[in-house]
C-alpha cells in the first residue's frame, strides 16, 4: 500500500506496481460526452466571465454559467452522481459537503458511497451512521489509518453529515492487496472465485489506455523513462506511447485500474438495487471520473448510463481550454492563496509503501523536506523519532505529530547499511487548498 505524505506529485519513482495506484492522480483524456441539455438552464453570460467566477457552476459544453436551481433539479433525477476530488485538497471536500447538502435538500432519499473504504469495513460505517461509535472508534474500526491514511479531518464533515441525517454510507472499494495482485498477475490469471466477487470489467477504451500510458510512463524508473524519452518514436516532450502500450506490465496496470473502477461501479449499482428510488452519490478521486473513462464507463456496462460527473476546479484552471466531455459541470472554487487553513500539516514529501523491514520510500518529491534531508528512492524507514516504523500508517502518524520548526530523527536502511538522518521541518506548514 502506498501513501503520499504530501499534497504534490512525485517527479521520479521506483518500479511501477499496483500498490502505487492510489498515489497516481490520473487526470486522463477521452471521449464520453453527456448531453448538455440534461444540465438545467444556462444563464446567458460571457463565457470568460463565467469560468472565472468563484462560486459558480460552469457548463463545459457552452462555457456559460449554470443556474444552480436548474442544475440540482436535473441532478436529482439522475441514478448516480459522482463527486470528484483531489484527496488532500480541503476546498474540494468543502465543495463536496455543500453539494451533498444541496442534493439532500431536493432528494432526502440519499445514499453516499465512499472510495476511501473497502467493503470489509461496511459494518463500521453502519454503526457510525446509527450513532453507535465515537469518531476515534469509527476511525479504528474502519481501518482509516491503515487503508486511506489522508488526514481524517478532511473527510469528517462528510461523515458527520451522513450521520446527522442518518443517510446510508457505502464502502465502495475492495482491499488494495487484491488490486495489487491484479497488477502483478493480471485479471485472467486470478481464479474466478478469488476475484473479490467482481464481474469482468468492461474493456478500456483506446483513449483511456492512451491516458493511462502517460501516467504509467511518468512513474517508471529513471532508466526506463530515459529510454522512452530518447526513442525516435517519442512524442515531442513526451514518451514513445506505442512502446508503452505494448508492454505486458502496462497491460496489467490497465487491468488493475479497471478492477478498481469496476469495484466502485458495482458497489454503486448494488446500492441502487438495495435502495430503490434513492439518489446514489459517489465520493472519489477525480481520476476515476474524468471524461467518463473510469467508474462511469463501468456503470454504463452495468446498465446505468446516465451518471452525472461533477468536479471542482479553481478559476484559473476552469478558464483553460477544457474538453466538453471532461465532466457534466464544474464548480469554481477559490485557491485561498495566502490563507492559513486548519488542515495545514507537516509533510515529509515522499511516496511510501509497507515493506518487510519497515516502510520503503518509493519516490522523493522535489523541493520537499525529504529531498533536503537527502532521502532516496528505495530507502527503508526503520524508525522515526525513536519509534519503530512497521507500516505506512506508523510513519504518517509520526510525521503528522511534528510541530513547525521541529527536527525528526530517522533511522534508514540503504543497500543493507544502517544510516541516520534528521528531517528538519519548516517554521510554517502549507495548507493543501
Amino acid at each position: 500500500m502506498v501513501r503520499s505524505i504530501s499534497g504534490s506529485r512525485p517527479r521520479r519513482a521506483g518500479p511501477i506496481t499496483q500498490r502505487r495506484l492510489s498515489a497516481l492522480a490520473a487526470l486522463v483524456i477521452g471521449s464520453a460526452a453527456l448531453a448538455p441539455s440534461a444540465l438545467g438552464d444556462e444563464s446567458a453570460v460571457d463565457a470568460g466571465q463565467a469560468c472565472a467566477q468563484v462560486g459558480s457552476w460552469r457548463s463545459l459544453d457552452t462555457g456559460a454559467t449554470l443556474a444552480a436551481d436548474g442544475l440540482f433539479a436535473s441532478l436529482v433525477e439522475r441514478p448516480v452522481v459522482l463527486l470528484g476530488e483531489l484527496h488532500d485538497n480541503a476546498e474540494h471536500h468543502r465543495w463536496q459537503l455543500h453539494t451533498l447538502a444541496a442534493l439532500y435538500s431536493r432528494k432526502p432519499d440519499l445514499v453516499i458511497g465512499f472510495e476511501m473504504f473497502p467493503r470489509r469495513v461496511q459494518p463500521a460505517l453502519d454503526r457510525w451512521v446509527a450513532g453507535e461509535l465515537s469518531v476515534e472508534e469509527f476511525l479504528d474500526q474502519s481501518a482509516w489509518r491503515e487503508v486511506w491514511g489522508f488526514d481524517a479531518a478532511l473527510y469528517l464533515p462528510l461523515f458527520h453529515f451522513a450521520r446527522q441525517n442518518r443517510l446510508p454510507m457505502v464502502a465502495l472499494n475492495v482491499d488494495r492487496a487484491f488490486i495489487s495482485r491484479v497488477g502483478d498477475e493480471g485479471w485472467q490469471a486470478i481464479p474466478a472465485d478469488e476475484r473479490a466477487g467482481l464481474s469482468n470489467p468492461a474493456p478500456a477504451s483506446a483513449a483511456y489506455r492512451d491516458s493511462l500510458a502517460r501516467v504509467f510512463a511518468s512513474h517508471l524508473p529513471d532508466d526506463d523513462k530515459d529510454k522512452l524519452e530518447e526513442s525516435e518514436a517519442s512524442e515531442a516532450g513526451g514518451f514513445d506511447l506505442a512502446a508503452i502500450l505494448a508492454r505486458e506490465d502496462f497491460g496489467r496496470f490497465v487491468e488493475a485500474q479497471q478492477t478498481w473502477d469496476r469495484a466502485m461501479a458495482e458497489a454503486l449499482a448494488t446500492a441502487r438495487e438495495q435502495h430503490p428510488g434513492a439518489l446514489v452519490v459517489g465520493v472519489m478521486g477525480r481520476g476515476h471520473i474524468d471524461y467518463g473513462h473510469g467508474v462511469p464507463h463501468q456503470l454504463a456496462d452495468l446498465g446505468i448510463a446516465d451518471t452525472a460527473k461533477l468536479l471542482p476546479m479553481t478559476a484559473a484552471r476552469a478558464c483553460e481550454d477544457l474538453l466538453a466531455d471532461l465532466a457534466d459541470a464544474l464548480f469554481v472554487v477559490d485557491r485561498l492563496d495566502g490563507v492559513k487553513a486548519s488542515n495545514a500539516k507537516p509533510r515529509l514529501g515522499v511516496m511510501i509503501e509497507t515493506a518487510e523491514e519497515g516502510v520503503r520510500i518509493m519516490s522523493v518529491l522535489s523541493d520537499s523536506v525529504a529531498e533536503a534531508t537527502e532521502l532516496k528512492t528505495g530507502d527503508i524507514v526503520v524508525s522515526a523519532a525513536g519509534f519503530p516504523v512497521a507500516e505506512v500508517s506508523d510513519l504518517i502518524e509520526i510525521v503528522q505529530r511534528q510541530a513547525p520548526g521541529t527536527w525528526l530523527p530517522l533511522q534508514i536502511r540503504r543497500d543493507g547499511e544502517g544510516l541516520e538522518f534528521v528531517a528538519r521541518f519548516p517554521r510554517d506548514f502549507e495548507a493543501t487548498e
